[in-house]
């Protein structure tokens, strides 16, 4: 099994320190840079510590197989863009069964027509994750809602749709969520 730990932490533009200190209870940069680069023994219990302090799955810093990278053939920097220093990859995140799909028909708030959104499923109790985020939230018929979560307030969201002039929206806890993390945009 190989990690993903070092291109999870830096795609997130984390240092070992960084992700030592988020880690609960707090380690050490070298035990992360160690669990990185495979000198220590990558336990469940240590993936799930480093997942959490990432803000990401634990399916996320385990390589498959079969999983893609996209090799970096450039970096834009403020003062142009320029040939990575050193070896440099994009990964392709892991689809978990928590993950849905939107796909953008028209264009509306910041999104245009034939963008997709992959959306991670949340329960209530990681509702407060998605604060200030774009979700999707099932209502009854087959329709869904689909705005900015502003807030929740005694089993309440408050979604601003994302249409211009909309008003805000209260919808009673729904069974699910799911808030929007990724962007596929076709240029």
């Amino acid at each position: 099994m190989q990690s993903r730990i070092r291109d999870v932490r830096k795609a997130k533009g984390l240092t070992l320190a960084d992700v030592a200190e988020r880690c609960t209870p707090p380690t050490t940069a070298q035990t992360i840079g160690r669990l990185e680069t495979g000198a220590r023994v990558l336990s469940l219990i240590w993936i799930n510590r480093i997942a959490d302090a990432l803000g990401v799955d634990s399916s996320d810093l385990v390589a498959l197989p079969d999983q893609q990278y996209l090799p970096v053939a450039a970096v834009l920097q403020e003062d142009g863009t320029f040939a990575p220093t050193k070896e440099e990859r994009i990964m392709v995140p892991n689809i978990g069964g928590a993950m849905v799909g939107l796909r953008i028909a028209v264009s509306t708030g910041e999104y245009r027509r034939g963008d997709e959104l992959w959306l991670e499923q949340l329960q209530p109790e990681a509702y407060a994750s998605a604060l200030n985020l774009d979700v999707l939230v099932p209502r009854p018929g087959g329709r869904f809602l689909f705005g900015r979560l502003l807030g929740r307030e005694d089993g309440k969201l408050h979604i601003l749709p994302l249409e211009a002039g909309a008003r805000q929206q209260v919808v009673t806890d729904p069974a699910w969520i799911a808030k929007a993390v990724r962007l596929i945009r076709k240029l």
